[in-house]
């Protein structure tokens, strides 16, 4: 530890001078706590516009990611029927392997919009009073 003291910030009206300090009425210190206050609110106003900024940008580039994403997904289902329709094709034909296909699909969809609709089935009877 040291012996010398920590130095302290110097303000005019603490550093030892009263009659350096400056005279100011209420008024005036009123008028500097607005303008203060006004500066205060438009650097927050600022900082939230680009802080909304930051956050549309981040939005819009994960929605046009989310959105590519799912039309590979569409395509790479597209692509996995057509190419089970062809792995088909030798033991079917070209014909009935559609129709095996689309038959299977449309089970599956099916059964996909039935597990949905009781979901939303459950739900509402979860919400109702």
């Amino acid at each position: 530890m040291t012996d010398k003291p920590a130095e302290t910030a110097v303000t005019p009206q603490a550093d030892g001078h009263e009659d350096a300090a400056p005279d100011e009425s209420v008024r005036d210190v009123f008028a500097r706590l607005y303008a203060d206050g006004r500066a205060y609110a438009a650097a927050e106003a600022d900082k939230q516009k680009a802080r909304a900024g930051l956050i549309g940008a981040g939005v819009r580039d994960a929605a046009i990611f989310a959105v590519v994403a799912i039309m590979l997904i569409f395509a790479t289902l597209v692509a996995f029927l057509i190419g089970l329709i062809i792995a088909l094709s030798p033991q079917l034909g070209p014909l009935w392997a559609t129709f095996a296909v689309l038959g299977a699909s449309l089970l599956v969809t099916t059964g996909l919009l039935l597990m949905a609709k009781a979901r939303i089935s459950r739900m509402k009877k979860a919400i109702t009073p």
